[in-house]
């Protein structure tokens, strides 16, 4: 597999790893070993740039509306070709690929809202527009940005605040798709032990549903949250 592809792959699994840590509230054990990753695939993406000539159509407006450079989004651009020939990728396409980084846990349910997460406009399909521009928030955005797309993700039926059981429903999918390798090792009343202590932290007014504005000033006031957004900062 290429060098562009795998950091293809690699981009959609990196949500997966910021998120549970968001939830979690606990940093990465395993930073070295994307530091090696990061290192060994920047030298195989600077050989792919000298040689990609496949440019997308609107190169230059997706370089003026994301963080990446030119030569960045081509290589971007190959690997998601790579993995996706159609230049799309629809659900079914989305859960397979996490599957097979997550083989010792089930991924659909999470991969399921994450593809809805991805799919803005609700199209039930994945563009690359779509794909490198909420990359492009995870990995370079502002603070903010970073956040709002969370927050997003959170508010699984879109009315603009998250309640209890959507942030379980989250929680139950990403213990799933870590499986038996979650750490720690998962109890039965894990999952909503940590929805209770968000709910606590995130829940300002005590109304049972958090808000944007209560997401916002919540994650900001806690440095770990603040160092789990900041990991994948360079990793591009």
């Amino acid at each position: 597999m290429s060098g562009c592809s795998k950091r293809c792959r690699l981009g959609f699994v990196k949500f997966a790893q910021t998120i549970f840590k968001l939830i979690t509230g606990t940093l990465s054990k395993d930073i070295a070993w994307w530091y090696y990753q990061y290192q060994r695939d920047k030298i195989e993406d600077e050989l792919e740039m000298t040689m990609v000539c496949h440019r997308p159509e609107g190169l230059e407006q997706l370089e003026a509306q994301t963080n990446f450079t030119k030569r960045e989004l081509q290589v971007l651009y190959r690997g998601f070709k790579n993995e996706c020939p159609s230049g799309v990728v629809n659900e079914e396409t989305f859960k397979q690929i996490y599957a097979q980084f997550f083989p010792h846990g089930d991924a659909s349910t999470y991969a399921h809202y994450l593809f809805n997460a991805f799919d803005t406009t609700q199209t039930g399909s994945v563009k690359f527009e779509d794909f490198v521009s909420a990359l492009s928030i995870l990995l370079r955005g502002t603070v903010h940005e970073k956040l709002r797309w969370t927050f997003n993700l959170y508010d699984i039926n879109k009315d603009g605040y998250i309640n209890k059981e959507e942030m379980m429903d989250i929680v139950k999918a990403i213990y799933d798709m870590m499986g038996k390798y979650t750490y720690p090792v998962l109890k039965e009343d894990t999952p909503r032990q940590h929805v209770d202590v968000f709910f606590q932290k995130m829940d300002k007014n005590k109304d049972g549903i958090v808000t944007l504005d209560e997401f916002l000033e919540s994650c900001q006031e806690d440095d770990n949250i603040m160092k789990s957004l900041q990991l994948f900062q360079n990793v591009m």
